[in-house]
């Protein structure tokens, strides 16, 4: 065997002696941005890491030898917990911890061979990056965008710290899975919520971005349409707004529900008989996940009567308040009206024996609502609501809406569940927040030339409270404006902020006049291509949209949204669930590389599944991979005599043309597979080609060259070392990296003739399993039955109706109504099955009487490889096995 670990390092030095993928702007060029999600430097890389930059390595090889002036750069996102927990814990300096961690890294990705320009590397942890947060930060703050208040906050007991929305995941934290509580701080704000607008709307231009990526991000930012109705407080006048989008529905509310964080709650029970119910409600309450509280999953709903009554403005009727868990604060007023056309209402009256009633029904007629056994969520006609009744709820909004504010009932609105970003942390290794605290002057920006405000060393790391403030040195400070004794923030920046423009830095990570050189930036921005997990849907990827839009708005950068395209690859799964060291299910890639190279590691990654499908980890396609590339080098290294670089090739025979044929097909599929980020079919079709190679016996040596010389380009972006190692043995000039892509001759591809030489293969095998499954130990006679023509023609026409739609019954109406309805019977079996699997059907189909000649001119390849009689039957037959024959795909019986 072929030692690949041997061959990486030769060529890993060599690159790096070379600086070959160093760049440079240059406006003759075509730009192409790569990037993968930088990664957070903590112990060693896993096998996701390794899928997503084996995923963006081989686009960025692609794109360099397509002529693209590419920007691959790699960092690290450096700041955060684990680095002060480990420090807590192991008594170790964060920044020590988090180098050694980043140092290690960088080794595992350069022993892997990924072509990045290490001269751009960045980590967030360095104070000529994070000064930069701090300019952005007091820019912020001079437009509005940086505000300080009072707010309840997410709380962390176990990291002692406040945690975003998007951090607390099912009522814990997103670090350490422990119960997250709530407390009351004045705390630093983004103003995200004055984008929200732009970042909804701008989901519409981000045309090459995964739907439910964007599904979920308009999920967050939760535009609604809706009216604030007025419905005033029994015996005070005071008014209680409730934010609804139904205001369809008023006429059926027989009772209000309110959040248990609203603080009108505790104003009116205390003191009251209700007050001890509704501070235990509460408690119970506090111990339910945001998903128990607020999906339709949850497991109960909680609540009480809070002993007040409300007063509905259409009707005058007294309806009673409930404090309800599936009410929360962030979303509307915090308080909203409950009816019977809404299931969570439903049960929750049932529950506590509230009274309901309907004002909608198909057609209007009246239901009971003491014999209904669920909510009418359907739409319908409306009835008991006054002038509305007969109208269709969904019709009568608009009216009713406009009806309310002329009587002053309500008033239209739109709301948002995005609320605006907290980034206070009460941690040490973080962004310190350039803010000073001044007895006379209030809160003061540090003046922008004493930044970076730096990260104090004399610290200690107790496991409580923040400790930055064990720092004299750091928390006295004097007031600029006043020069008084002053106090300076504590808080340390979200490490969100560090990864919402860190993109833009890799375009001048030198620079050091400000954040970035906007010239620069401009001329790499956007990114092209962004890689990484689902996971950061929502929270990166809409800070990393918010902060480029509000960069924009400071002049410092051009473009209006950061990433063109993003690819959210799968995960990583082995024994049926993800890798993950609880489970004790992980595959550290340096075992892999260690015992196979990292070109195997690669190949198996980008060939075991789609992009954006999970993986499933297989040790036996990990040794399948292994033999594959021994394979390619054998098949070079054993034929070097038959090698001649030169295209110029004179007489060929038909063999010459069947492999010149499969050698343009093959590059235009992978070709067009990268680009469609379709890696494992680009793969497939490189092993279609090499077994095609193996079987090119009397060899032309210059077809065979050209072959061969392409073959190695083609496997460049996958298996880079490799394809070094066979250019050179071709002695060819350079680096294969380096090279021109290859391109495809249309004129020169049959797809024919390709197509037939994969039916021949294919009856082969498919013969070869007959033998094996009926465990003939030699056949006398094979039969092999042909297709019926109409069956030609039904395909042909199947094709062509897929591309319009999938609707079998739509499609199987559409044959009854043709030249082929005598065959509906059948035809009504088929498409089925072939509409839901494509690869039932031959990519081509060729015509009958093209197949017919084919095989017969291959009976003598069938007798010599199975030793019998061979017989190609083209006409009709009673036999019943010649129904199963289909285009390209025989029927087969062997005696």
């Amino acid at each position: 065997m072929v030692d690949f670990n041997k061959i990486a390092k030769k060529w890993q030095k060599k690159w790096e002696d070379k600086n070959i993928f160093k760049v440079k702007e240059d406006k003759k060029k075509k730009k192409f941005y790569c990037l993968e999600m930088y990664p957070y430097p903590s112990n060693t890389l896993h096998m996701g890491h390794l899928r997503n930059y084996s995923l963006g390595d081989a686009l960025a090889r692609f794109k360099r030898m397509n002529g693209y002036n590419v920007l691959y750069p790699m960092g690290y996102d450096a700041f955060g917990l684990p680095a002060e927990n480990a420090a807590i814990k192991n008594k170790v300096d964060p920044e020590k911890w988090t180098w050694d961690n980043i140092n290690q890294i960088k080794k595992q990705q350069q022993s892997l061979g990924f072509s990045y320009d290490w001269s751009r590397q960045i980590q967030s942890c360095t104070e000529d990056y994070y000064k930069w947060n701090q300019w952005i930060f007091l820019k912020f703050y001079e437009k509005g965008l940086a505000y300080r208040k009072n707010a309840v906050v997410n709380w962390c007991n176990s990291c002692t710290t406040v945690l975003a929305n998007e951090q607390v995941e099912d009522g814990k934290c997103w670090r350490c899975k422990n119960d997250v509580g709530e407390k009351e701080l004045e705390q630093w704000f983004f103003k995200i919520t004055k984008y929200a607008d732009q970042l909804l709307e701008d989901l519409d231009k981000l045309e090459h971005w995964p739907e439910r990526v964007k599904v979920m991000q308009r999920n967050w930012i939760g535009k609604s349409y809706g009216v604030d109705i007025f419905f005033k407080l029994k015996d005070s006048g005071q008014v209680i707004p409730t934010f609804t989008t139904r205001p369809d529905t008023i006429y059926s509310v027989t009772f209000i529900v309110i959040s248990p964080e609203h603080p009108l709650v505790l104003e009116w029970v205390k003191g009251t008989k209700y007050e001890k119910e509704v501070l235990e409600t509460i408690k119970k309450i506090k111990k339910q996940s945001l998903a128990e509280r607020t999906t339709p999953e949850g497991k109960d709903k909680i609540g009480c009567f809070v002993g007040k009554y409300t007063i509905n403005p259409v009707n005058g009727e007294e309806i009673p308040i409930y404090l309800a868990n599936f009410v929360i604060m962030e979303y509307g007023t915090g308080i909203v009206m409950a009816d019977a056309h809404d299931q969570r209402d439903f049960e929750f009256a049932r529950k506590y024996k509230i009274p309901l009633k309907f004002v909608i029904s198909e057609d209007g007629s009246k239901i009971d609502a003491d014999k209904a056994s669920r909510a009418y969520t359907e739409d319908g006609i409306l009835f008991d609501s006054g002038r509305f009744s007969g109208m269709n709820n969904r019709e009568a909004i608009e009216p009713i809406s406009k009806w309310m504010e002329k009587n002053n009932y309500g008033k239209r609105t739109v709301q948002y569940k995005l609320r605006d970003w907290l980034i206070s942390r009460q941690r040490y290794w973080g962004t310190p927040i350039p803010m000073i605290y001044c007895d006379k002057c209030g809160v003061v920006p540090v003046p922008y030339e004493r930044l970076p405000v730096k990260l104090p060393k004399n610290v200690k790391f107790t496991g409580s409270g923040n400790p930055l403030e064990t720092s004299k040195k750091f928390v006295e400070a004097k007031c600029p404006e006043c020069k008084s004794k002053a106090r300076r923030e504590t808080d340390t920046m979200d490490t969100f902020v560090d990864s919402s423009w860190y993109f833009i830095r890799y375009c001048s990570p030198k620079y050091n006049k400000g954040p970035f050189d906007k010239k620069i930036a401009n001329y790499w921005m956007p990114v092209n291509q962004y890689i990484g997990g689902i996971e950061h849907a929502i929270l990166h990827l809409l800070y990393a949209r918010f902060f480029t839009k509000a960069l924009r708005d400071l002049g410092l950068v051009d473009v209006d949204e950061p990433f063109t395209r993003l690819m959210t690859q799968g995960m990583v799964i082995k024994d049926g669930a993800k890798m993950s060291k609880s489970i004790g299910n992980v595959v550290d890639p340096t075992e892999i590389t260690g015992k196979y190279g990292p070109d195997t590691g690669r190949l198996f990654i980008l060939f075991a599944a789609m992009p954006e499908k999970e993986l499933d980890w297989n040790d036996k396609g990990v040794s399948g991979a292994f033999r594959f590339l021994n394979r390619v080098y054998n098949l070079v290294n054993e034929n070097l005599k038959d090698i001649k670089i030169d295209s110029k090739y004179k007489s060929l025979n038909e063999k010459d043309k069947f492999i010149l044929n499969k050698m343009h097909i093959t590059i235009k599929n992978v070709t067009e597979n990268i680009n469609n980020f379709k890696y494992n079919i680009a793969i497939g079709s490189i092993m279609e080609f090499v077994n095609a190679l193996q079987k090119y016996n009397e060899k032309n040596k210059k077809v065979f060259g050209e072959c061969i010389k392409n073959l190695i380009l083609l496997l460049s972006p996958f298996t880079p070392h490799i394809s070094e190692e066979l250019w050179n043995k071709l002695k060819l000039k350079g680096f294969a990296s380096l090279q021109k892509w290859p391109s495809y001759d249309e004129s020169k591809i049959d797809e024919e003739a390709e197509a037939l030489e994969d039916s021949l293969d294919r009856t082969k095998k498919d013969i070869y399993s007959v033998i094996e499954l009926a465990k003939i130990d030699k056949p006398s006679k094979i039969r092999i039955f042909v297709a019926e023509a109409w069956k030609y023609d039904f395909i042909r026409k199947l094709k062509k109706k897929i591309e319009k739609t999938r609707n079998v019954g739509e499609i199987i109406k559409s044959f009854a109504k043709s030249d082929l309805d005598i065959y509906i019977k059948e035809i009504s079996k088929m498409v089925p099955k072939l509409v839901k699997d494509e690869t039932k059907m031959p990519k081509v189909v060729v015509g009958r009487n093209k197949e017919i000649d084919y095989l017969k001119n291959s009976l003598d390849v069938f007798k010599q490889e199975f030793d019998c009689d061979v017989e190609i039957i083209d006409g009709k037959s009673e036999e019943p096995k010649a129904k199963q024959a289909m285009p390209g795909k025989v029927a087969i019986l062997i005696e």
